[in-house]
């Protein structure tokens, strides 16, 4: 199957009601997803999808991604085991991002690092300069048994 997304309506009413999916991917050819987990709700990662990425997700119920560091279609969890399966899909009143509801397979990890979340520290302000600290440090694998000494990306 292949799924055709029209392209996004000029009347801002008919983008903003119910109807047909027509996705307003940027310049680059993306859209921005947020992914969360269906469980708890926790802010697992954020990432981008181009055409292919976004057909291959509603059509597999699988969450597939555009790199853009390694400029290809990355299928979430394919390396690691942890895929995300896609519960609920939505997306924003000008259809130019979507909001990912996933469980995670396997070890319950989205980060490459190894963590459950990509966003596992905070921003502080300390001294006149931006600090990061690590808020979650609990390791669900470990990335080099996973990724070997090369590692991946989120």
């Amino acid at each position: 199957m292949t799924i055709n997304f029209p392209p996004p309506s000029e009347d801002k009413s008919e983008l903003e009601g119910a109807g047909p999916f027509s996705p307003r991917f940027g310049a680059d050819g993306l859209v921005t997803a947020v992914v969360t987990d269906i469980a708890d709700g926790e802010l697992l990662m954020v990432a981008h999808m181009n055409t292919e990425a976004l057909a291959l997700t509603v059509e597999t119920g699988v969450a597939h991604y555009y790199s853009r560091s390694r400029q290809k279609i990355w299928k979430k969890g394919e390396s690691s085991g942890n895929l995300q399966t896609v519960h609920e899909m939505r997306t924003d009143c000008d259809q130019d991002a979507v909001w990912l509801k996933v469980s995670v397979a396997g070890h319950d990890a989205t980060c490459h690092t190894g963590r459950r979340s990509c966003f596992y520290r905070t921003v502080t302000l300390r001294d006149g300069t931006a600090e990061l600290s690590v808020t979650d440090d609990e390791r669900h694998f470990d990335p080099r048994e996973v990724y070997g000494s090369a590692g991946t990306k989120c």
